[in-house]
């Protein structure tokens, strides 16, 4: 499997808990079912500050009782490298991606946007895979990291993308300055707003995931898509006709 170990997963020394919601989503919708996250990072480095954000991202996570599945992207070809796309890592990131409600990318910003490898990831991910959508409908948060100043470059390529890919790109997000001024020297975030702001987006992401899943499907239903698969809607059972229908008086 090229899924990364958490780490400490329950360890998170820079949260203070006296001020947070284990349950950010309770009473926005059905939470029976552990919200399932995919998480995607953009740099092969030893010491990846991508890869420590998306950690610590996890471990948030992981506190208000989400799945999170940390894909492991080293061995990730470019696309249509490989013919037909027949490759371990292609597989198994499409799996995962169909596995999951929703995402997080966190890519370095490098020469102004995100990275080769964070932008091979997503297209490697089709639109449509025999009949089945990967992205489409799913809730994502974006976030990078800065070796400079702070900047947004990375995380407004990632909302464009996530458009493209037809997600339910959530509000917040988050961008970390100087990445290697906020991590110890075991790979942990410090106190800091940086980190403040990740929790913040792991708490909005876990309520957007649950607060759309009842409607996900509907949310992203298409006249174009109904119409070239020839699915005509049987007014019998189409929401939006038996809404506006007219309605018999009781006596």
């Amino acid at each position: 499997m090229r899924l990364r170990t958490l780490p400490d997963p329950d360890h998170l020394p820079a949260l203070d808990r006296r001020f947070i919601h284990e349950r950010p989503a309770i009473d926005l919708g059905p939470d029976g079912r552990k919200p399932r996250i995919l998480m995607l990072y953009g740099s092969l480095r030893l010491r990846s500050f991508s890869r420590l954000a998306t950690e610590e991202a996890a471990r948030l996570l992981r506190l208000f009782g989400a799945e999170v599945r940390i894909f492991d992207p080293s061995d990730m070809p470019f696309p249509d490298q490989i013919p037909g796309d027949d490759h371990p890592a292609i597989h198994e990131l499409r799996e995962h991606a169909m596995w999951s409600e929703g995402m997080v990318w966190c890519s370095p910003e490098r020469h102004g946007t995100v990275t080769g490898l964070m932008k091979a990831q997503i297209d490697n991910l089709p639109l449509n895979m025999g009949g089945m959508r990967p992205t489409q409908g799913r809730t994502l948060a974006v976030m990078q990291v800065s070796g400079g100043s702070q900047s947004f470059n990375a995380v407004n390529t990632l909302r464009l993308l996530g458009r493209w890919m037809r997600m339910i790109t959530i509000p917040n997000q988050s961008s970390v300055a100087m990445a290697y001024q906020e991590f110890d020297d075991a790979g942990r975030m410090k106190p800091s707003g940086y980190y403040d702001r990740i929790v913040d987006l792991m708490e909005e992401l876990v309520r957007f995931t649950i607060l759309t899943r009842p409607h996900a499907t509907r949310l992203v239903d298409r006249y174009s898509e109904r119409k070239a698969s020839g699915k005509a809607l049987d007014p019998a059972n189409d929401l939006s006709a038996i809404a506006i229908a007219p309605q018999t008086r009781s006596r």
